[in-house]
């Protein structure tokens, strides 16, 4: 497959412009970003002419151990090579079992397991998985939340570009404020709801909860019959610095859902942990033992991979290393934000952080920040996302649509040497930025005949 790779890879652009998204890839080349990367491996990228890059997306956070970690590419080969029968569907795999006895073990107060293909799924199965325990409809849920694009996570779903276009949402769909317990008990409280759906860290625009929020919601949940789902499909698995999420907060949710991370960022997986009376309201006689499933979950490749995401985390100390490296770049970005007059602030738990842009004061630097926001908002955060990728190497995202904060979403791999060239490389493009208009107004008009191209096409 090599062989293939390197085949096609001068024309993978227009191979994506023809027969796939060719709106992404004129984003990439507007941006700069069509490096051609050709080769990943841990924390890094290598592009074609042999330049590293420090990935900060990391795959959305699927690479959570890293790219091409050894012992995952290790597991997956022996399932290949050992001929287990897979997917037998009219019998029960030892991998999974296996799988959900180390996660139920993260979880002692939950006891079963379900596993989906990917976090959407594991959305629309806790959905019904707690409408069916409840008996109730309801889904509270939260603005600038995203729980995924399948219909019913995308009806939970707080940014409305995504749901844009794609209408109506599914009905009994109710969203509050994240973080007000007075709008939440408001919408509990007629009694109606099944779950109150929640990421304990938002993950689009990365906003931690106050510290009682989540414990006070638990409590208002118990109180008014509604069950607590825990969405931490991004922020699990030792992102933030503990296992859960949730930890850090002193709840045990009625139903946690984790993705993304357990794939080892190769084979997708999800599931749902939940006790064990919700998941019997579903799986309540034999007749019904299939009444909600996945042709591909639990398949061997799959449960491999979760199993090895989990020993690499274990024996690597991630958990650790995140809470520790996640530590140092949060007191770092906010020294940023504490020196330069257009960084509002820095929050994050763990290796799951955000630098959040503000207007500047600076009469010209002001002007121009108008103007780029006016033409899209958001658009202001790219003049430090592009000369961090180009100058410095470095590969972060913007936080979400229309949104003024770049998001760092690293491998729990990171080091102390990828931490200092975190900050020489975020130092460099803010204090550059600062001091001369010169080379920001010259990226900013770039970007602008960008998006005006853009918006002229058909």
């Amino acid at each position: 497959m090599r062989a293939e790779f390197n085949a096609r890879e001068f024309d993978r652009y227009d191979l994506h412009a023809r027969h796939l998204n060719h709106q992404m890839v004129r984003v990439l080349k507007t941006i700069g970003f069509d490096a051609r990367f050709t080769r990943g491996l841990g924390a890094y990228l290598w592009d074609a002419q042999g330049a590293r890059y420090l990935d900060l997306v990391s795959g959305w956070g699927v690479f959570a151990i890293g790219r091409n970690h050894p012992h995952l590419a290790a597991a997956l080969r022996s399932v290949l090579d050992a001929d287990l029968p897979n997917l037998v569907q009219m019998d029960v795999s030892p991998l999974a079992g296996a799988l959900a006895e180390r996660l139920l073990k993260r979880a002692p107060w939950l006891e079963k397991a379900f596993f989906a293909n990917s976090g959407a799924e594991a959305v629309e199965a806790s959905i019904k998985f707690a409408r069916a325990a409840t008996g109730r409809a309801g889904i509270v849920h939260c603005e600038h939340s995203f729980h995924g694009l399948t219909y019913g996570a995308l009806s939970a779903v707080g940014e409305r570009i995504y749901r844009d276009g794609f209408g109506p949402a599914l009905p009994d769909f109710h969203e509050v404020p994240f973080d007000d317990l007075a709008r939440l008990e408001r919408a509990l409280r007629k009694r109606d709801a099944a779950a109150f759906l929640v990421e304990p860290i938002q993950g689009k625009v990365v906003r931690p909860p106050s510290p009682g929020y989540l414990k006070a919601a638990q409590e208002l949940c118990r109180k008014y019959g509604t069950l607590m789902i825990a969405d931490e499909i991004q922020c699990g698995l030792g992102r933030t610095g503990r296992f859960f999420a949730v930890e850090h907060f002193d709840v045990e949710p009625d139903l946690v859902l984790l993705a993304k991370g357990l794939s080892g960022g190769h084979v997708p997986v999800g599931v749902v942990l939940m006790r064990r009376d919700v998941f019997s309201k579903v799986f309540d006689r034999m007749d019904k033992a299939v009444v909600h499933g996945s042709t591909f979950a639990k398949n061997d490749l799959a449960m491999a991979a979760g199993l090895a995401t989990l020993d690499v985390i274990e024996r690597e100390k991630l958990i650790e290393n995140a809470s520790r490296q996640g530590e140092r770049l949060l007191k770092f970005l906010r020294g940023l934000a504490a020196t330069h007059e257009y960084v509002r602030e820095a929050r994050g738990l763990g290796l799951m952080l955000a630098l959040e842009l503000s207007e500047p004061k600076s009469l010209k630097l002001r002007a121009f920040w108008t103007m780029l926001e006016t033409m899209s908002k958001g658009l202001t955060c790219q003049l430090v996302t592009i000369p961090l990728f180009k100058d410095h190497g470095i590969l972060v995202q913007v936080a979400g649509h229309a949104s003024r904060a770049i998001k760092l979403l690293p491998t729990l791999t990171l080091t102390d040497d990828d931490c200092e060239w975190i900050e020489r490389g975020f130092s460099d493009t803010l204090a550059a930025a600062g001091e001369s208009a010169g080379p920001v107004w010259q990226l900013g008009k770039t970007l602008l005949e960008g998006a005006r191209a853009a918006g002229g096409a058909n």
